[in-house]
């Protein structure tokens, strides 16, 4: 019987091993796995704010970088009194030309937008005629069919009452 109790005995304790061990296993499985997750996380979240850095230094470079090539663009005509002179005409000419422009689109947009109106109040004014036409006439019918009715049934009442008397 001692042999049956310690052979028993054995047995759980190596199923108790056996389960000891699967538990560490599955729990270093997850370990590692959360662990990867997380570095992909820390790698996603640092990429996104060097992204975000390299934009915050790159656009006020660009900025810097345009605004020096526009002064030089500014700057160089107007180094001598004739160039100044000429590239004041051209910038006048130009501002001319851009009002011109301008003042014959507001021009055309008004005309346009007269036109449209003109015609949307004609076609209303047509249109209430019509219907101010067609309600004269119904009332203008409904009027004289009630009056010939009225008159009839008038005339049958006064042979009625003269017929009584």
């Amino acid at each position: 019987m001692a042999d049956s109790t310690s052979n028993g005995t054995n047995k759980s304790k190596s199923e108790a091993k056996r389960a000891t061990t699967e538990a560490k296993k599955s729990a270093a499985k997850t370990a590692k796995a959360t662990k990867k997750a997380a570095t992909k996380t820390a790698v996603a979240e640092k990429n996104q704010a060097q992204t975000i850095l390299e934009t915050a230094v790159d656009f006020p470079v660009g900025v810097v970088l345009s605004v020096s090539d526009s002064l030089g663009d500014i700057v160089e005509p107007w180094t001598s009194r004739t160039k100044a002179e000429k590239e004041l005409k051209s910038y006048r000419s130009q501002i001319e030309k851009a009002a011109k422009r301008t003042e014959k689109r507001g021009t055309s947009a008004r005309k346009r937008a007269t036109t449209e109106a003109r015609k949307t109040r004609k076609r209303v004014e047509r249109e209430a005629r019509k219907r101010q036409q067609a309600v004269t006439s119904t009332a203008t019918s409904t009027f004289k069919s009630s009056r010939t009715e009225v008159e009839r049934r008038v005339k049958q009442v006064s042979e009625q009452l003269t017929a009584l008397r």
